[in-house]
């Protein structure tokens, strides 16, 4: 008896001890820092941004299918704007750049929680199933997201492993996971509601928990 109490006494010191180091984080946390940069394109009035976004198009039209009248009613589109003061082949480029490094700071981790324990909720989409348990899975911030919405930045995502897998018969219930969590950036498949796609993900945890949001 007296051994069974020292077990019990232990696991329940045990469960504690993690419950108080575990960090409950949101998921703003996960995202870096994000550079500040001008924004070009601040003072443009909405007619210069209609023209630039019909540049765009013609551009698309001339460069794939050699469009010849595409050709001529962009010329005169991009003098119409040098006439304003505007350069629309700057501010195309820079569109590229700034969409480039928007792009590279949604796939950077933050340092600040990384090899921290945490504890975080979110939504599964599984990966491996075990019978009817999900033994890896995503971890998403928002119902639906990669299936019935666009992937978020590969840093609103976790990738999770789980051994004990958790039930899947509603994915649409959050869930609390704990656990160190780790940057390890990868790329997952995971079937949409148009065929599979490859998702980038930044983060990576092997979960000591995963329970009902509400317990």
């Amino acid at each position: 008896m007296k051994a069974i109490l020292l077990s019990a006494a232990l696991t329940l010191t045990a469960s504690v001890g993690f419950a108080d180091q575990a960090k409950e984080i949101g998921w703003e946390e996960l995202a870096a820092p994000t550079s500040v940069f001008e924004n070009p394109f601040e003072n443009l009035t909405d007619q210069q941004m209609q023209t630039l976004a019909r540049i765009l198009r013609l551009d698309y039209l001339v460069e794939t299918e050699k469009d010849a009248e595409a050709k001529v009613e962009v010329a005169g589109l991009r003098k119409d704007l040098s006439k304003e003061g505007i350069d629309a082949d700057f501010l195309l480029a820079e569109r590229i750049r700034i969409m480039t490094k928007l792009e590279n700071e949604s796939r950077m981790p933050n340092t600040s929680v990384v090899g921290q324990t945490v504890r975080m909720p979110g939504y599964l989409l599984p990966l491996e199933l075990d019978g009817n348990l999900a033994v890896e899975f995503l971890l998403v911030p928002t119902v639906g997201a990669c299936i019935h919405t666009p992937p978020p930045p590969a840093n609103q995502i976790v990738y999770v492993r789980y051994p004990a897998g958790y039930p899947t018969e509603s994915l649409f219930t959050p869930v609390w996971i704990s656990g160190e969590l780790r940057s390890e950036f990868d790329s997952h498949s995971l079937y949409m509601v148009d065929g599979e796609a490859d998702v980038d993900v930044t983060y990576k945890m092997d979960a000591d928990s995963v329970i009902a949001y509400g317990s």
